[in-house]
Parts: structure tokens; C-alpha cells; sequence
């Protein structure tokens, strides 16, 4: 699937649209900065993918800090069999920084 822009994650956000949402930062950097999504840091996902199975026909939107661990999850994930999965481009900075900008 097509990776996904902050303003078009924000919009869907801000609209409550039904998605599964999982960060891959750790836990330290998702306590400082939460948008309420689901916390398996990267390193742990191969050991926590039963967490997340029941989503796997479902859209599932990664994001990280800027973008680069999401998009290994998301390459991951997609080797796994998970067909629906976008990375957030930017991370919570480019977030972050767009809502700065409103």
C-alpha cells in the first residue's frame, strides 16, 4: 500500500476513522510522545506479532520518529503476509511540526 502523509494521518486522527495504528519507538520515546496509538518498539516485533495478528487484513498505519524504523516494520510486516500496511513519511516530527504550523 501507498505510505501516508502527516495531513492525511491528522485528518483521519482528528475524524476518529477506524485503523490500527502501532508505533515502533521505544517505549521511552512513546511515553514522551503519544498519539494513542499501539507501542511494539521494532526490535520486539518479530516476538510480539501475536499482538497484532488479528489485524492482519486490516490497514495498519506505522509511524515512528522520523519515518525509517516504521518503514522497516512496515517491509517486515508485508514479508509476514500483512497486505494493507502504511508507513507515516516524516514520523511524529513531520507531525509534530505540522501541527506547529495550524
Amino acid at each position: 500500500m501507498k505510505d501516508i502523509e502527516v495531513e492525511e494521518l491528522k485528518s483521519r486522527l482528528d475524524k476518529k476513522e477506524q485503523f490500527v495504528f502501532l508505533d515502533v519507538r521505544e517505549t521511552y520515546e512513546y511515553e514522551d510522545d503519544n498519539l494513542g496509538a499501539i507501542n511494539i518498539p521494532l526490535a520486539q516485533l518479530p516476538n510480539k506479532l501475536s499482538e497484532i495478528e488479528k489485524y492482519k487484513d486490516e490497514e495498519i498505519i506505522v509511524h515512528c520518529r522520523s519515518g525509517a524504523r516504521s518503514g522497516n516494520a512496515k517491509v517486515f510486516l508485508e514479508s509476514k503476509g500483512y497486505t494493507k500496511v502504511r508507513n507515516v513519511l516524516g514520523g511524529i516530527l513531520a507531525y509534530r511540526a505540522l501541527e506547529e504550523d495550524e
